[in-house]
């Protein structure tokens, strides 16, 4: 049986035995890249980052590629790898963003009169409904409605009981609709 014709599980098995980045580990790089930078885009909104965060994921993957123990699918341990990157490469930004704010708030201070009618602006997008939830609730929504994971798969990558992770769906679906009842 060749490598194609192999599952993710099996595929991890081989690549943790290989010494190195052997065919097995190229395989399911190429069988991963994809949806690991599309999980990344999704909470990272940014291709650049995206891609930064996608390949801090295939290392850790390469490093930890004997630690997979097989208690969940192979693709859900590898999308948790995914968005613990991201959510750690999101609040590394946030702080530089809030820095980066507070500089800028201090040099430049404008009026309410400068800015245009439009940016007061009558319409809410999602990203910024999003935005206002903390990053792992954010994270769960972005990953529940627009990759359309399970519960069950959720509660494995955040290591949540499903119950708890229908909770914190529900709760930061009504804190959205809460903050933005229009």
């Amino acid at each position: 049986m060749n490598l194609t014709e192999q599952s993710d599980e099996q595929l991890a098995e081989i690549a943790a035995r290989e010494g190195s980045d052997g065919p097995a580990f190229a395989a399911i790089l190429d069988r991963f890249r994809q949806r690991v930078w599309q999980v990344c885009y999704r909470l990272l909104s940014n291709e650049a980052d995206a891609s930064d965060a996608a390949q801090e994921v295939f290392v850790r993957l390469f490093l930890n590629r004997a630690k997979f123990e097989g208690r969940s699918k192979y693709s859900t341990w590898v999308h948790g790898i995914a968005v613990r990157t991201c959510l750690s490469m999101r609040r590394g930004r946030g702080r530089r963003q809030k820095h980066e704010v507070v500089v800028a708030d201090e040099t430049v201070m404008p009026s309410a009169a400068d800015k245009p009618a439009a940016e007061a602006g009558l319409s809410m997008d999602l990203t910024k409904m999003l935005e206002s939830l903390d990053e792992e609730d954010r994270a769960l929504l972005i990953l529940k409605y627009a990759e359309g994971y399970s519960h069950e798969e959720l509660a494995a990558i955040f290591e949540l009981s499903v119950s708890a992770c229908k909770m914190r769906i529900s709760r930061a679906r009504d804190k959205i609709q809460a903050q933005y009842q229009d």
